[in-house]
């Protein structure tokens, strides 16, 4: 095996248990970058990020790594900082591709269009399952109908483009894996989790299958700890 890539420090993940910075202990471990990892726990009553991570970005939120001096914070960002920085052009396509297209397209799809119903799921079904049980009635009227019109159409409507896009390829980008399928993994894993999407789209959970089955993300997991969708 290769010495793992590294800067003149070791970079260091801020990592939130249970969030999208799981994806980036993932990428860290397939491009094979040497890091350290700090670990955040989410308040148990909030399910919010501690005022810790703010001392790290005036956000506070996860992901955040620092490479030295430099802080990136942005799961898109991070993603390109690290490809772009340390990659050594790997899981990224050819410039001028239109494999390379299809990679700028789901890695910006993946927080985006793709993550906008989700978390709208998240919202809404916290809305009905944690009001007062005298106006849960009303919410849960309320969450029924947003879920019913907009929110398990777009889940739905975006899983379809997935499940269509995957016919033609194996991976997101292409026919090779990038850090494209890494920044997937999330609102996909959450899609599955919420969105009722395993029986309508076979392919899609046939990529899930193989991401989950890859040695990098294995190990990833064990750095960063099992983690549940909330």
């Amino acid at each position: 095996m290769a010495a793992p890539v590294s800067s003149v420090r070791p970079i260091v993940v801020h990592h939130l248990n249970n969030s999208r910075s799981q994806r980036i202990l993932w990428l860290l471990e397939a491009l094979n970058i040497k890091y350290e990892m700090k670990k955040y726990m989410r308040d148990s009553k909030t399910m919010r990020a501690p005022k810790e991570l703010t001392q790290v970005h005036p956000l506070g939120k996860s992901p955040v790594i620092t490479d030295g001096d430099l802080v990136v914070a942005e799961s898109g960002a991070i993603v390109e900082y690290l490809v772009g920085t340390y990659g050594q052009g790997k899981l990224i396509p050819q410039p001028g591709t239109p494999e390379r297209l299809n990679y700028t397209f789901w890695l910006h799809f993946a927080e985006g269009t793709a993550m906008t119903p989700v978390l709208l799921a998240l919202l809404f079904t916290k809305i009905k399952t944690d009001s007062p049980f005298f106006v849960r009635p009303i919410t849960s009227a309320i969450s029924n109908t947003v879920f019913s019109s907009f929110i398990t159409p777009e889940i739905n409507k975006n899983a379809d483009f997935m499940e269509s896009e995957l016919s033609k390829h194996e991976w997101f980008a292409g026919s090779e894996f990038t850090a494209a399928d890494i920044q997937m993994s999330f609102p996909v894993e959450a899609m599955a989790s919420r969105g009722g999407i395993k029986q309508r789209c076979p392919k899609l959970m046939a990529w899930l299958d193989r991401i989950h089955a890859t040695p990098t993300y294995k190990k990833a997991l064990e750095v960063g700890g099992e983690y549940s969708i909330l």
